[in-house]
């Protein structure tokens, strides 16, 4: 186990350390002053930000050049969180999302809901035309990572939903490690040293296993709404390594799309492996 692999299982621990007392302050006495109670918290705040600002120089140090692959989705889709625009994308170095782009799928025919500001605070997933759109292998490559078995949940696109989102689901999805926060995942390795990353898929929509080969174009899961999301979307990344924990970004470009910027509306033509309905077979 490398240093910062430690130094970001200490952080969590910190952090768990500190959410169990608060909770149990209430009811029990604690055997230590009130203000100790505090330091555990101190000091994850502390090591997280030794932990972004190192990461950070080295990622300016050795920027890696874009890795062009075919989109991960056929339709019509709008970015969002787009490292067009800035880059890390999401805010962030960490779990490898520097470059990491979100999408949502867009149909005429069931327009996706908008955020709202407090009706309904909560929506099905089932509402939004990017649940269950088909996802598809952007090179040839090895599945080596997948993870299906985490349930679907409303969407958090109102105020309360997101407050929610972000003060209690975030925090306890972060305790539990990287799976928590992409939900059902998958990984692919695409060779050369470089990784695709496909996150918040539907429960049980993996067509694929470790192992199993795939190539480019190859429907290999469905868009869901599982892990640290507010709406059923796909997180798309590319990384240097299988673990998130520990990769490093790296940046892409579609075939025929480019890096779409955020609010940008595009459409990925299917694939000669790929379906022909893309958005729209959701």
């Amino acid at each position: 186990m490398s240093v910062r692999t430690s130094a970001a299982l200490l952080v969590r621990l910190l952090w768990l350390v500190f959410v169990v007392q608060a909770l149990a302050s209430p009811f029990v006495d604690l055997p230590y002053p009130y203000w100790a109670g505090w330091l555990p918290l101190v000091a994850a705040v502390s090591l997280g930000v030794v932990l972004r600002r190192t990461e950070h120089r080295g990622i300016l140090a050795a920027a890696p050049e874009a890795v062009e692959v075919d989109p991960p989705v056929s339709g019509t889709w709008t970015a969002q969180n787009s490292p067009a625009d800035k880059a890390p994308s999401h805010g962030t170095h960490a779990l490898g999302q520097t470059y990491a782009i979100d999408i949502v799928a867009e149909s005429e025919e069931r327009p996706r809901p908008g955020g709202v500001l407090v009706w309904p605070p909560a929506r099905p997933a089932a509402a939004f035309p990017a649940f269950g759109a088909p996802l598809l292998a952007v090179a040839d490559g090895t599945v080596v990572r997948a993870e299906d078995g985490q349930r679907d949940h409303l969407s958090r696109n109102s105020l309360p939903g997101l407050l929610y989102l972000v003060v209690v689901e975030g925090v306890f999805r972060s305790l539990g490690g990287w799976r928590r926060i992409t939900g059902n995942h998958l990984v692919l390795d695409l060779g050369g040293g470089t990784y695709a990353l496909y996150a918040h898929l539907r429960r049980g929509s993996l067509a694929v296993r470790p192992g199993d080969r795939v190539v480019a174009g190859q429907p290999v899961a469905r868009c869901g709404n599982s892990g640290n999301s507010t709406e059923p979307h796909l997180h798309f990344q590319l990384m240097d390594g299988p673990d998130p924990a520990v990769a490093r970004g790296v940046p892409f470009t579609w075939r025929g799309v480019g890096v779409p910027a955020g609010g940008e509306r595009f459409t990925a033509e299917p694939t000669a492996a790929g379906p022909a309905g893309g958005a729209e077979a959701a």
